[in-house]
C-alpha cells in the first residue's frame, strides 16, 4: 500500500503518544487557579477540534464549570476575566482558533494554549499565557495523527487545575486498552480488517450513542474520509430516532445498494439507549447493505473513546489499501482556501 507519511506507524504509536504526551509536554508557565474559574471554552477546528470534543465528553461530565466546545471564528459572548481560554492548534495557525482566541484575550479570556508556535504561540507569548508546545514535525504527518499529544497535556492541565481529578488514572487506562487493541489489530484477519472488507463499495453511515459514541463516530468519519477518501456520514442517538430514523420510510431499493450502517456501542452509554440501538436495527434492516457492530473495551471514557477510534483508524487505512490509495495526503483539504500550511 501506498503510505507515503508513515500514517499507519504513527496511528499504531498512539499509546506511546500518549505516554510521551504525559510525561515529556509541561506547561510553560502557572495556570489558574480552581476558585477563578467560572467556565471552559475550548477552541479548535479540524484534529484540534476532535481533540476538543474529546475533551468535553470525557472530563466535561465530571468538571465543577461549563465546558464549552467552539470551531468557528468568532467566540461566544459569555468570555470574560472567568473564562479559561483553551485553544489548540498543532500548527498554530489554524485561522479559526487564532481569531476565536484573539477575540477571547482581548475580552479578558485566560488563555492556555496548546501548540507547536505560529501565532497562536505568539499570541501566548504576548500574553505570558501558560502554553504546551509541541514538538515541531520534522516530517509532514498529518494532525489528525497527533490526537493523544492535543489532548492529554490539557486533561493535564484539568487535574493540576483541581477541575479533572484523576485524570492520570484516565490516561494509564487508555494507554492499556489502545496496547491490548493494537495487538489484536496487528494480527492477520483481524477484526477491522474484516468490517473494511464489508464496507469495501459502500458509503459507511457511523451511528454512536450519547457523548462518547459521537465523538467516536465523528472520528471515523474524519478518517475515513481523509484516509481512505471515501464519502462518511454520522449520527448520535438518541438524536437520531426522534428525526433521521423517519428517513428511511422509502428509497431503500437505493439505499441498500449503496449505504453499510455502522453502530459503535461502548459502556458509558445510558440504559435506555440499548432499546434505541435495537430500534434503530430494525427499521434500516432491509435498507441498507448490512449493519455492524462495534463495541468498545476499557476502563473509563477516554479509553473507550480512543478504543473505538483507533479501530475506526485501521478499518479507514485498510480500505485505503484496498482502493491502492495513500491514506496519508489530503490535496482536497491542502487546497482549500481557509485552510491553513498545516491543517489543526
Amino acid at each position: 500500500m501506498p503510505d507515503s507519511l508513515g500514517l499507519r506507524d504513527a496511528l499504531f504509536d498512539l499509546p506511546e503518544q500518549l505516554v510521551a504526551a504525559s510525561r515529556s509536554l509541561p506547561v510553560t508557565g502557572p495556570l489558574p487557579e480552581h476558585d477563578d474559574i467560572a467556565n471552559v471554552l475550548l477552541l479548535g477546528t479540524g484534529a484540534a477540534g476532535w481533540a476538543c470534543d474529546l475533551l468535553a465528553a470525557v472530563a466535561g461530565p465530571f468538571m465543577p464549570v461549563p465546558v464549552v466546545v467552539h470551531k468557528g471564528f468568532e467566540p461566544p459572548s459569555f468570555v470574560d476575566a472567568t473564562t479559561l481560554v483553551v485553544a489548540i492548534s498543532a500548527s498554530g495557525d489554524s485561522p479559526e482558533a487564532v481569531a476565536s482566541a484573539t477575540t477571547s484575550v482581548e475580552a479578558g479570556g485566560r488563555l492556555f494554549a496548546v501548540t507547536s508556535g505560529g501565532q497562536l504561540g505568539a499570541l501566548a507569548d504576548q500574553q505570558a499565557a501558560p502554553t504546551v508546545f509541541l514538538p515541531v514535525a520534522t516530517s509532514p504527518m498529518p494532525t489528525r495523527a497527533r490526537i493523544g499529544a492535543l489532548s492529554v497535556p490539557v486533561l493535564r492541565a484539568f487535574e493540576d487545575i483541581g477541575l479533572f481529578p484523576g485524570a492520570r488514572d484516565w490516561i494509564a487506562a487508555a494507554v492499556d486498552q489502545l496496547r491490548a487493541r493494537r495487538d489484536e489489530l496487528a494480527k492477520d484477519g483481524n477484526a477491522a480488517v474484516a468490517l473494511a472488507r464489508d464496507l469495501a463499495g459502500t458509503i459507511p453511515l457511523v451511528y454512536g450513542g450519547g457523548a462518547a459514541g459521537g465523538v467516536a463516530a465523528s472520528r471515523w468519519k474524519a478518517q475515513l474520509n481523509q484516509s481512505a477518501k471515501t464519502p462518511a456520514f454520522t449520527g448520535e442517538l438518541p438524536d437520531v430516532v426522534h428525526g433521521e430514523i423517519a428517513g428511511w420510510g422509502q428509497h431503500g431499493d437505493v439505499t441498500r445498494q449503496v449505504l453499510s450502517l455502522v453502530l459503535l456501542r461502548h459502556d458509558e452509554e445510558p440504559p435506555q439507549l440499548a432499546e434505541q440501538f435495537a430500534a434503530v436495527e430494525t427499521w434500516t434492516d432491509e435498507v441498507v447493505t448490512g449493519i455492524h457492530t462495534v463495541r468498545a473495551e476499557g476502563d473509563g471514557a477516554l479509553a473507550q473513546i480512543l478504543d473505538l477510534a483507533l479501530f475506526g483508524d485501521v478499518v479507514a487505512l485498510d480500505l485505503a489499501e484496498r482502493a491502492g490509495i495513500d491514506p496519508g495526503p489530503t490535496p482536497a483539504i491542502a487546497a482549500s482556501p481557509a485552510a491553513a500550511p498545516s491543517p489543526g
